[in-house]
């Protein structure tokens, strides 16, 4: 026995030291490429010494005594941050994911490559002036200054994939600019939507469930305010494979922006608020940094990949931006002369050579795929591996004219006053964007942005057309100076939710589809509440979680219901008595979501048919999902409307009879999922968050170490606090803020800021997701923007010298 005991504790001792060795190795491992933040390190390629001081946010500030090494060292502090995140956006955009991850990329690829992001991003430098080339190529050396002297510290996803990242150039920044661009540009989904609705059950019913705006609603330039200056009086799979790889599970995105001015605040002076509603994943999708040198002094929010500040504010102005929806995409139907081997294509009763591009995707572990890419005059063959069965979709998109998106940038950095920042804006081409902005001298201002294509009458940019004929071409583009714009309104404020931005009487057709405007609506309301906002109010706003339609529609749930038991009595009451806050813990929210939520299957999906119903309803942001509550609000004032009967069944339903089958329906999903005590049927026990590492995310065990943990969140789609769900995973958010900023520009230095996780992007940093917590509860970081006050924040301070 004491022998036996003795070689117990050799066995444990040894284990001990087994363990030992392996958590030294595994935090050698994780640590090792960590970036150093403080001392000197010497950097061939600089002119000069930069300072970065990093403060205890994690956020660097950037202090250069000229313009190149200004944007080198941005490209060296994105790089010791994110890396792999920069590593997999530009493989994406460039389709060459299939050389990391094999087959399970190949869709994405093929996409990304037919798209053709990378072929514009080389049309776009061969035309960019000198300057912005030595931006783009100044930072360009800083990310590969930064990985030359650290391959053999890369981040973990490096080792563990075994990719070897090649050199950084201007062309990635470029592409990832058109990847930002084709998020906020899908319109030519909607298209393949509707045509399939359109096949499925008519005009009539498609129309009906694309309402538009609820009446009453706001929009952003009304009539009588002097906002027209110069007026002249199906590919679904391969989508969902795309948006996996970027960790965007849905196109079509939003945002918040408002401004509101001196004479509506305490200080006198006005505040801008941001929050843009982007896809949720580890790490961030934004990071934040301020730029000091040269001509540039501006602090805010950049994408990893892309010089520059995109979102935030220099000495004198502040700006920021929601997506504007405008319809910039189009479907066109061709024929060809040969859907085995085509050629040639038809145009005006002649035939034209088709433009093929040979191309091959490297696929780890297997043979490439060789295909041939096809383009009309309207552009690229969407499903030109698909002809067999499908007829041919080529896709006409604003950025195959060219996009001067970087110049803009580059101006709006540089603005210090309204005339200069709305020159600037003019060279925003793509994505179209609501621009808000507010200046230290107390202006305010609206700008709408983007190329927006002028249609002919018979062409509703709704539906695929056919190209052939000639009848449905482009006639340029909607001016500048007659998109919608307004300075110095005089109600004080103005604000944007991806809402209807012009009214009936603008003569053009910016878009056909927006977003319902009860964020708007909201947002409105509370900027009217007050003559004495303070930044308080502003995060408040951020925060607020009143759930608008709510308002519309409870009155007619509570109307049709006669409680047959006790728990349908139960939760009534609890519906009767909620206050329309979306909090975590509201039980009458939770049951007045799952029950509209079950009104809303149980009265089109018979007409639809599950697949079809799916997709309608899928995404937090497309805008065709978000339609459903118009569409409930239209039909609860309709009760003879056809949509409320079951096609399925023998008898007519009403309405009655749909609400009350749903409320039953309603009541055993929150009994199934959050249990039989009523206590606990929690909006946070069904709408919860999880931010995934893409890849990592989905792999067993890794998960544990990439994810965040699942977060119980408030909110929906339609408040101001977003925190939309996809219809195929009720209710699990998939969008929502990604950022939130708010600038006062009476005093610079009281500006606040959130990113969602945190500056870094290395698992088990400090920084991975040091800003979760305050991001979760609608909380701020300071915006430093002195060195002052970056110093005295400071938590690491980095010389980077020029190498000798």
């Amino acid at each position: 026995m004491k022998r036996f005991r003795q070689w117990l504790v050799r066995i444990i001792i040894g284990l001990l030291i087994i363990i030992m060795i392996l958590a030294a190795a595994g935090t050698w491992f994780v640590r090792r490429p960590w970036a150093e933040t403080d001392g000197t390190i010497a950097a061939a390629g600089l002119i000069a010494p930069v300072k970065v001081i990093r403060d205890k946010w994690g956020v660097p500030h950037i202090y250069a005594e000229n313009e190149h090494d200004l944007f080198f060292a941005q490209g060296y502090v994105h790089a010791q941050d994110r890396l792999w995140q920069m590593e997999t956006t530009r493989r994406f955009g460039s389709g060459k994911l299939s050389e990391v991850f094999g087959k399970a990329a190949v869709d994405s690829d093929r996409f990304m490559r037919t798209l053709g992001l990378r072929r514009n991003a080389e049309k776009i430098w061969a035309g960019y002036d000198p300057q912005s080339r030595e931006i783009l190529e100044a930072y360009a050396q800083g990310v590969n200054t930064y990985v030359d002297t650290h391959r053999d510290r890369l981040p973990v996803e490096f080792t563990i994939f075994g990719v070897n990242p090649e050199a950084w150039t201007p062309l990635d920044s470029i592409t990832w600019g058109n990847v930002i661009s084709s998020w906020l540009s899908g319109n030519y989904t909607l298209e393949l939507l509707r045509a399939q609705m359109i096949a499925q059950v008519g005009e009539e019913i498609t129309s009906q469930l694309f309402p538009g705006p609820v009446e009453g609603t706001p929009i952003i330039v009304p009539n009588g305010v002097d906002a027209y200056r110069g007026l002249q009086s199906a590919r679904f799979d391969a989508l969902t494979n795309v948006d996996y790889w970027i960790g965007l599970p849905e196109q079509g995105l939003g945002s918040n922006n408002w401004v509101v001015s001196g004479s509506r605040t305490a200080t006198g002076k006005p505040f801008l608020a941001n929050d843009t509603h982007l896809g949720l994943a580890v790490p961030s999708t934004w990071y934040e940094n301020d730029l000091h040198g040269g001509r540039f002094n501006s602090a805010g929010f950049s994408f990893t990949g892309v010089p520059l500040v995109i979102l935030g504010h220099n000495d004198h102005i502040a700006w920021g931006t929601s997506n504007l929806g405008n319809d910039v995409q189009d479907l066109y139907l061709e024929k060809l002369n040969d859907l085995q081997n085509p050629t040639q294509y038809e145009y005006q009763g002649k035939w034209y050579d088709l433009e093929i591009i040979p191309d091959t995707i490297t696929i780890k572990g297997q043979e490439p795929l060789k295909f041939n890419i096809l383009l009309t005059q309207h552009g690229p063959i969407l499903n030109a591996d698909k002809l067999a069965t499908e007829q041919p979709l080529a896709l006409r998109w604003t950025l195959q004219d060219g996009n001067k998106l970087f110049n803009a940038i580059q101006g709006i950095n540089l603005a210090t006053n309204w005339n200069e920042f709305h020159e600037a804006v003019r060279l925003w081409d793509l994505p179209g964007q609501n621009f808000v902005y507010a200046d230290v001298e107390g202006n305010i201002a609206y700008q709408a942005s983007g190329k927006t294509p002028i249609r002919v009458d018979d062409h509703l940019g709704t539906i695929p057309v056919p190209g052939w004929t000639g009848e449905y071409e482009w006639q340029g583009y909607v001016p500048y100076d007659e998109m919608p714009m307004t300075l110095n309104p005089p109600d004080g404020y103005t604000a944007t939710a991806n809402n209807k931005i012009t009214p009936d009487d603008y003569p053009y057709v910016l878009a056909r589809d927006f977003y319902p405007g009860f964020r708007a609506q909201r947002i409105t309301d509370m900027l009217k509440a007050s003559n004495e906002h303070t930044r308080e109010d502003m995060q408040k706003m951020h925060g607020d979680v009143h759930l608008l339609p709510a308002e519309y529609i409870r009155p007619h749930l509570l109307a049709a219901i006669q409680p047959e038991n006790d728990v349908e009595s139960q939760a009534i009451d609890r519906l009767k008595n909620w206050d329309f806050k979306l909090d975590a813990d509201s039980v009458g929210g939770a049951i007045y979501q799952v029950w509209f939520m079950f009104i809303v299957n149980n009265t089109i999906t018979d007409e639809l048919g599950s697949d079809l119903s799916t997709t309608y309803l899928a995404g937090g942001y497309q805008r065709h999902s978000s339609q459903v509550v118009p569409l409930i609000i239209n039909l609860m004032a309709t009760p003879e409307d056809k949509l409320w009967d079951d096609i399925n069944t023998p008898a007519v339903e009403t309405p009655t009879d749909i609400i009350r089958h749903s409320l039953k329906d309603a009541l055993d999903f929150l009994s199934q999922h959050c249990g039989g005590n009523m206590d606990g049927w929690q909006w946070g026990c069904i709408h919860t968050m999880t931010f995934k590492h893409q890849p990592m995310g989905d792999v067993p065990v890794l998960q544990l170490l990439f994810n965040t943990p699942a977060l119980r969140v408030p909110g929906d789609r339609f408040t101001v606090n977003a925190a939309s769900f996809n219809a195929s995973k009720p209710f699990t958010m998939v969008h929502g803020s990604s950022q939130r900023l708010i600038v006062d520009l009476g005093n610079l230095n009281n500006s606040v800021a959130i990113m969602t996780l945190g500056a870094s992007g290395q698992v088990f940093h400090p920084h991975y997701m040091d800003h979760l917590t305050k991001w979760q509860n609608v909380e701020y970081n300071p915006l430093l923007f002195t060195q002052e006050a970056a110093q005295a924040n400071a938590e690491s301070v980095l010389i980077l010298t020029p190498a000798k």
